[in-house]
């Protein structure tokens, strides 16, 4: 696993798209039970390097129930995005992740990953790669049907802040997702 962590921070596949450059960001061990897939990271994740490392980061570990050093226990937690680059701004946020990272490593990675008990698949482009055509015709109703597809997978909505407005619509989220979350995810790190 380390010699292909090594190579993924290494790749320069999309380095003429990426406006900083890029910094593949990503977490991981063979040992890790539950996966964190999100879209790309963010400016700020890009700047320090460290996945989540933001406000949306702080909500998705309290929707956890966990604490950072729980959250960043690669023995425990891989984060592994669809984007592993800061794809740059686009028009009302950042750009959709690039789409190499998954041509190119998701599959080898996901290999070295036979722990693996349950996926949080959190925003659009992690649901529509993961699930496919299980998906439901939107993102809100992907969640609502989250029992469908358990116990491997968890869709999720991006914790960032400008979603605000969908977490007060969505009340039943908090109530009932959220708890089952936290269950499992005890669960699974107490084995």
């Amino acid at each position: 696993m380390e010699s292909l962590l090594a190579a993924v921070r290494d790749c320069r596949a999309c380095q003429a798209h990426l406006p900083l450059g890029p910094r593949p960001v990503l977490r991981a061990t063979e040992t890790a039970r539950i996966l964190i897939v999100g879209q790309a990271p963010g400016l700020r994740v890009h700047t320090s390097g460290i996945p989540w490392d933001d406000p949306s980061g702080v909500r998705l570990r309290e929707w956890m129930g966990m604490d950072k050093d729980t959250f960043y226990d690669e023995s425990r937690i891989a984060i592994i995005p669809m984007g592993y680059c800061y794809p740059g701004r686009g028009n009302g946020g950042d750009r959709p992740p690039r789409r190499e990272c998954a041509e190119i490593w998701l599959d080898h990675l996901l290999a070295k990953l036979p722990r693996i008990r349950l996926t949080l698949l959190i925003g659009l482009h992690a649901q529509r790669h993961y699930l496919g055509s299980r998906r439901k015709s939107s993102l809100s109703e992907t969640i609502k049907a989250w029992r469908d597809y358990a116990p491997r997978y968890i869709p999720l909505p991006h914790p960032s802040p400008r979603n605000t407005p969908w977490f007060q619509r969505n009340g039943w989220f908090e109530q009932l997702l959220l708890p089952e979350l936290r269950s499992r995810i005890e669960t699974l790190l107490a084995r």
